[in-house]
């Protein structure tokens, strides 16, 4: 089995394909590999999983955990479609403020490469979405941040008008009010 590896418009974010091998009974694929991830560039360690399931119009995000905490994900789908973004917030990096978003699905085995210096966030476009992904740090409140899902200055293109959003999520700062330690290094 195999996968695909491209990198996206902000290179340091990988949109990987699996390869699904499918007949009469359903399908099987490999989702994570640590040697062929190693060799396209995603070397870390994932340390701790995370799962979590939300109905249509839900939007999660644009959450981050700064240093010494910071966290790379590797993000997938098991049922549903999402609207997956992740947006630069290293500090002179030459894609400060930019984002890149992909659909992540059950049915087209993509998962998206997020790495440290980046928020992430999703909003559910299917009627339920069951979303998991692997993280290279665990969980520290402490250092559990986030920027406002519609800052005026990041235009991100969402595909709903009014999502479901959380108490928390709804109060984050915008981007350039945030609490953010990143330092974009070559």
């Amino acid at each position: 089995m195999s996968f695909i590896f491209t990198q996206l418009k902000i290179p340091d974010v990988i949109l990987v394909e699996a390869e699904a091998l499918t007949d009469d009974r359903g399908f099987f694929a490999e989702m994570y590999k640590r040697s062929e991830f190693g060799k396209n560039g995603i070397s870390c360690s994932f340390v701790q999983d995370n799962y979590s399931y939300s109905v249509r119009g839900v939007l999660r995000g644009l959450h981050y955990q700064k240093h010494p905490a910071a966290q790379a994900k590797l993000v997938s789908v098991t049922q549903g479609e999402i609207f997956d973004v992740a947006l630069d917030i290293r500090k002179g990096s030459p894609t400060y403020g930019r984002w890149v978003a992909t659909m992540l699905s059950a049915e087209n085995h993509r998962m998206l490469y997020i790495p440290e210096g980046f928020a992430h966030g999703f909003c559910v476009v299917s009627e339920e979405a069951d979303v998991c992904y692997k993280v290279t740090s665990e969980y520290s409140p402490e250092n559990d941040r986030g920027i406002i899902w519609n800052d005026p200055d990041l235009a991100i293109e969402w595909p709903i008008v009014k999502p479901l959003v959380s108490l928390k999520d709804s109060q984050y700062p915008t981007l350039i009010e945030a609490d953010n330690n990143f330092i974009y290094q070559l």
